[in-house]
């Protein structure tokens, strides 16, 4: 669809975004790779959202550079840009109907024979027979389909999609991610995604970049910052984790040693960011195990005690939060494999976890376990609802 040749990587170098004395986007610079699937995760406030209006073109950066390929678009009108934008409330022209919406860039363009090229794009987006329905016939779904389709058509070099998900259920969202998903690879566009949704920018995209406060905390494949996540923020934005707060003693056979509430724990050296001084020790809920009183931790794996307080069945696995003798809760999420009993809410238990599956974060001098796990988010990695 996009000529690979005319096209190019979208850069955007120490961009910074100013609203008055309140910074949106802070000296970000960041590449997206041409034909990826890119994510900008983050709440609302972190900027993700202004800095794919500074990529279209509807505002404009304070300072910095924004590039397509070769070319500076900077300063570039957002019609001037080959760039098109869906966003979350899917702006279709209600008295127009479908096939007239899809038309519209193209009757723009002074293109006379559009009926094939509209009849390529309903196909890829499954809705061959609806060209004549108006998008108050359509549901939610169907209307998002239909402004992607319209975006399409224009041949961008780069899609930008603003929360185009948000406005569906649960049900119908995880329908339309795998589809966007399926619509990007084939036609091997561009695509920057932005969303609040953990889930759906792991599922979707290539690349996911971590924002807070107009910075990005970090960038990389959905596993990998899942996994071995940089801060702490990002350990509890992404899914959720058991954060221990420690000191960290220095490494020693290949492992980095921590001392937290007065129990010692080893952490492979590459699963370290921080190696000396005031630490967190992190650890994900479905990673650890759980078993009565103190029997049968498997050899090798680390451990804490606690008693049961709450637990939540939800489907695919069940939830407990573990009190622990420093006051603080774990959450553990067992999967409901049919191979243990559930335990019950007030058992005295044992948290155990292999130390290759822990990592070790820096944290800021003076600052607490931030152990404080929620079980009702079932926008959370892990979480099934």
């Amino acid at each position: 669809m996009t000529n690979p040749s005319e096209a190019g990587d979208l850069r955007l170098s120490h961009v910074t975004k100013r609203f008055g004395p309140f910074t949106a986007v802070d000296d970000l610079s960041l590449t997206v790779p041409q034909g990826s699937f890119f994510a900008l995760l983050g709440a609302s406030g972190c900027g993700k959202t202004t800095t794919l209006r500074m990529v279209a073109g509807l505002e404009e950066p304070t300072t910095g550079e924004v590039r397509l390929g070769d070319r500076d678009i900077t300063r570039l009108r957002p019609y001037q840009r080959p760039v098109n934008t869906v966003f979350q409330s899917y702006a279709l022209f209600p008295h127009l109907d479908v096939f007239e919406n899809v038309a519209f860039g193209l009757r723009r363009r002074k293109i006379r024979e559009v009926r094939s090229q509209v009849e390529r794009m309903l196909a890829l987006v499954q809705l061959d027979g609806f060209t004549k329905r108006r998008p108050a016939e359509l549901s939610g779904g169907q209307q998002q389909r239909v402004a992607l389709a319209r975006a399409l058509i224009n041949h961008p070099q780069v899609l930008l999609l603003d929360e185009p998900l948000g406005a569906l259920d649960l049900k119908l969202r995880r329908q339309m991610q795998i589809e966007l998903k399926r619509i990007q690879t084939e036609v091997g566009i561009t695509f920057v995604h932005v969303t609040h949704d953990q889930e759906e920018a792991m599922t979707m995209a290539d690349t996911v970049a971590v924002m807070s406060a107009g910075k990005i905390e970090q960038l990389g494949r959905p596993a990998e910052i899942y996994e071995y996540p940089a801060t702490a923020f990002v350990a509890n934005f992404l899914g959720q984790s058991n954060l221990l707060a420690g000191e960290a003693a220095g490494q020693s056979g290949g492992d980095v040693l921590v001392s937290a509430y007065d129990q010692r724990f080893a952490v492979p050296a590459p699963r370290a960011r921080a190696d000396r001084g005031e630490v967190f020790l992190g650890v994900r809920p479905e990673k650890l195990g759980l078993v009565a009183g103190e029997a049968d931790v498997p050899a090798g794996h680390q451990s804490v005690r606690g008693v049961i307080t709450d637990s939540s069945y939800v489907g695919v696995s069940t939830q407990y939060l573990v009190r622990t003798g420093w006051g603080t809760e774990l959450a553990v999420f067992a999967p409901n494999s049919g191979a243990a009993a559930p335990l019950a809410v007030g058992s005295e238990v044992t948290a155990h976890w292999s130390p290759e599956h822990a990592f070790v974060l820096h944290r800021e001098p003076g600052e607490g376990d931030r152990t404080t796990p929620v079980l009702d988010t079932p926008d959370a990695v892990g979480v099934v609802s």
